[in-house]
């Protein structure tokens, strides 16, 4: 198993990077396309979709590149009886090391574009946004864990890619579905940027999100896959469970 620190340091620059790519690529799609939010929109989920699915094939073979609290609570929660997923303090751990690169990554997508880095004036908050959430969110835990249990993981980029890629359209709320990134876009006053007093009642919907998404895997995939496997071969879907 490598190291904390290592795991630590790869969620921490991973979403970093992440929350780079979505606030960078909306300044860019703003500064490109003045005036056309579907254009604006159509450019920001495009460069999402293929910084997401780059960022879990450099990262996932690390930590699993979660990027997202929610999902290394639900990591941590249907790993515990088997012990394949994180403990409650690597969760915490996790938690933290996302949270402060989200920060980062707005931070830096700021610096890049020469943009002050101001806190957020667009308020997102209505009912059809946090219901967006919700819906989001519940997709993104249920597709990630439906891979891990069907022995499916290597899947995972491609796939949460497109499924991000996909929720910035069918959602009112563009899809944050992640408490990290959630934080992060409160420090840019930007297109992809959230106010402060929007921000808890996102991060509300994203757990009660996630725990749809976890209720999902349950019902629809209510093996381990160590419980599915024969004695002696658990060790793949231990791995598999790591990487995820």
């Amino acid at each position: 198993m490598r190291s904390l620190a290592r795991r630590l340091l790869a969620e921490f620059t991973g979403t970093a990077l992440l929350v780079a790519v979505v606030v960078g690529s909306g300044i860019a799609a703003e500064q490109l396309s003045p005036g056309d939010v579907g254009l604006q929109l159509l450019e920001n989920s495009m460069a999402t979709v293929f910084g997401l699915a780059t960022l879990i094939l450099l990262f996932g073979p690390v930590s699993g590149a979660h990027f997202n609290p929610v999902v290394s609570l639900a990591d941590w929660f249907l790993g515990r009886r088997t012990g394949t997923g994180l403990t409650l303090r690597e969760t915490g751990a996790y938690a933290a090391a996302q949270s402060a690169g989200g920060i980062a990554g707005a931070f830096l997508a700021n610096l890049m574009f020469d943009v002050e880095t101001t806190l957020s004036a667009k308020d997102r908050a209505t009912g059809p946004h946090l219901l967006a959430e919700v819906v989001a969110t519940a997709g993104l835990v249920a597709l990630i864990f439906a891979l891990v249990r069907t022995g499916r993981a290597a899947l995972a980029a491609p796939a949460v890619g497109a499924y991000i890629g996909a929720a910035y359209w069918f959602t009112s709320s563009t899809s944050f579905a992640n408490p990290a990134v959630t934080l992060g876009r409160i420090f840019s006053d930007t297109f992809a940027g959230i106010a402060p007093g929007s921000a808890p009642a996102f991060v509300v919907a994203q757990v009660a999100g996630a725990a749809v998404g976890v209720l999902l895997v349950l019902v629809l995939y209510p093996e381990s896959p160590d419980e599915e496997a024969p004695t002696g071969s658990s060790e793949v879907p231990r791995q598999l469970d790591r990487d995820a």
